[in-house]
């Protein structure tokens, strides 16, 4: 089995998107599977990654963090010959998904797209609900070239079922609960930041519009004043308004890390007291996995595919999108719960069953399927 993937975000990019792909192509190299990816340059040297083929790009004005690929249509497909691929999978509905889709009907070879993003979401948050029909008419055309389409959750597939996508499949997301434990929580992150209030609470993702973070900054500045007394907010992440949100939020007790990785990362989930996620456009929320193996219960909107991950009082709650009155009443009511340590240990116990290998396998068999069907029995190989 070869497998060409294309898409404009790719490692070392820090989003969803990105890390998902690359745990994607580990697990290729895990189980043998040959592989090419061909994305935009994403950085300097880019080309110096093994396996990945870069074109020229800029941002993507709605996803500056997804890039725009200028390249030459017959270069690639001279590349997709060489490599011989057997299935073509298209992640991204930019410019190198295009690429991909062209490259699958010269090669005559089988074709899965995956949906990561809700972007018809993304233009209420951008003004521009104007162009509403206009994508979903681009969106139609491109994802039905598809043999199939990969969603990451329940609430993904509805979304897109209800505007007549076909051949939807759900494609889950896993987290490393290894990398991310209870036991990495450590005095080091109070000591680091000076904190001495009793409860931390945590934001992780991206500084932008469709994380819904005016609702955010609303329940910060809004906690009554007992409460807010006791609580340091931490946000990790970078993006678009990071300095807005700085700015209005610089009277609260507030601290902003930038982007963080690794242990420190998995320190920051594992010393605080609740995860507070208020995005109501996320397809899925790879960051509650990560909440959760940390032994994290997270409040999150009661809109998009966080709302297949958290369980109402069993892992965390569920509160109102787009309203923080709700946000501030499940943080009061959650800090004086006495079942926040079985919420902890549920929001565990949840992560431990979502295995990346088992997930990737998946996929991988669907992917085999999806050649069978085509006739193209090499993908057994």
């Amino acid at each position: 089995m070869r497998v060409a993937l294309f898409s404009d975000t790719y490692y070392p990019q820090v989003n969803g998107v990105a890390r998902t792909l690359k745990r994607l192509t580990d697990h290729y190299e895990k189980r043998r599977i040959e592989y090419k990816v061909f994305v935009p340059d994403l950085q300097e040297h880019q080309s110096s990654y093994p396996n990945v083929y870069s074109f020229t790009s800029f941002p993507f004005f709605l996803y500056p963090e997804c890039r725009t690929a200028i390249a030459n249509p017959k270069t690639i497909v001279k590349q997709l010959k060489d490599f011989s691929p057997t299935l073509i999978h298209v992640t991204t509905p930019l410019t190198m998904g295009l690429y991909g889709i062209r490259g699958a009907k010269k090669m005559d070879i089988p074709l899965v797209s995956s949906y990561h993003t809700h972007f018809d979401i993304y233009l209420n948050y951008y003004k521009m609900m104007w162009a509403s029909s206009l994508l979903w008419k681009y969106m139609k055309w491109f994802y039905s070239q598809a043999d199939r389409i990969f969603v990451p959750s329940e609430e993904t597939r509805q979304h897109l079922a209800a505007r007549g996508f076909k051949d939807l499949s759900i494609w889950g997301r896993g987290v490393d609960c290894t990398a991310y434990s209870p036991e990495k929580r450590v005095s080091g992150l109070r000591v680091k930041y000076n904190i001495v209030k009793k409860y931390i609470l945590l934001y992780v993702g991206r500084l932008a519009p469709e994380k819904d973070l005016d609702t955010l900054e609303k329940t910060i500045k809004h906690l009554p004043v007992e409460m807010k007394n006791q609580i340091q907010w931490i946000i990790v992440g970078d993006g678009p308004v990071k300095k807005e949100l700085m700015e209005k939020t610089k009277d609260e007790n507030v601290i902003f890390t930038g982007y963080v990785t690794g242990d420190e990362l998995a320190e920051a989930y594992a010393s605080s007291d609740l995860f507070v996620f208020p995005s109501a456009s996320e397809t899925f929320g790879n960051v509650i996995l990560e909440a959760f193996a940390s032994g994290l219960p997270a409040i999150v909107a009661n809109r998009g595919g966080v709302t297949n991950i958290v369980e109402h009082n069993e892992t965390g709650r569920i509160a109102e999108a787009h309203r923080y009155q709700s946000f501030i009443h499940h943080i009061m009511e959650m800090l004086n719960d006495d079942r926040l340590q079985y919420m902890k240990r549920n929001a565990r116990q949840m992560a431990e069953k979502q295995s990346w290998d088992a997930i990737f396998d998946e996929l991988i068999l669907e992917f085999r399927e999806v050649g069978s069907c085509r006739g193209h029995n090499q993908l057994y190989g």
